[in-house]
């Protein structure tokens, strides 16, 4: 989400010209504001930027040094519930919203090795199963291992971490990364721009929906 205090004036993504915004350099965060600031008309050369890890960014934020900050969760909902933030808009529609598992490709070249990489994925999608229908159990145990208030675990769950759904890696996903790829070496954000299909073993997609696939939802999450 791109969130701002919630007596800011700003009202819709368009206000954002000439405003202050915190964001992680090359993060999905990163890449939302910009998705959605050309979806409003804008570049973010209309905008300016402060380059600002979360810890900080909440900080700025909080002290009214920043006019936006564009995150993620937990974060969102420690500065919804905590902060006096407000969400001025959200990823959807601007950004596909997967994460990814990572292996090494020695790893995935090794039999036994690749069989362990199948057995963690299939574990992998069991937990979040659990996870979406005991959000409460959860957000209790997420929140004794990170120090997050149980409160702010919980909404986000809700909002995010429990309404995950495990997917294919498959070309719509492929696709959608790799305008990823492209809009962040365009902005220099990356080196260069690279083949994200090159990067993908679509051996562990078995029956798995598409990439595409709705989300779960709890309802409304304030």
């Amino acid at each position: 989400a791109i969130l701002v205090r919630a007596d800011s004036p700003l009202r819709r993504t368009a206000d954002l010209r000439g405003r202050s915004i915190a964001v992680a350099q090359g993060s999905s965060a990163h890449y939302q504001l910009v998705a959605s600031l050309a979806k409003a008309g804008l570049s973010p050369k209309d905008v300016r930027l402060s380059l600002l890890q979360p810890a900080d960014a909440l900080a700025a934020f909080s002290r009214g040094k920043v006019d936006a900050w564009a995150v993620w969760d937990p974060y969102t909902s420690q500065a919804l519930r905590k902060a006096g933030a407000r969400t001025l808009t959200t990823g959807q529609g601007v950004v596909n919203g997967l994460s990814f598992q990572i292996a090494a490709p020695a790893a995935l070249a090794d039999r036994k090795k690749s069989a362990a990489v199948r057995d963690y994925v299939e574990r992998l999608r069991r937990a979040q199963d659990w996870v979406h229908r005991h959000p409460e159990d959860w957000a209790g145990v997420w929140a004794k291992d990170t120090g997050l208030p149980y409160e702010v675990a919980l909404d986000a769950v809700r909002r995010s971490a429990g309404t995950r759904v495990p997917v294919a890696v498959d070309d719509a996903a492929v696709a959608a990364e790799q305008k990823i790829v492209d809009t962040f070496a365009r902005l220099g954000l990356i080196p260069r721009a690279y083949r994200f299909a090159d990067y993908v073993d679509r051996r562990f997609n078995g029956s798995l929906p598409p990439s595409t696939t709705a989300p779960r939802t709890y309802g409304k999450v304030s």
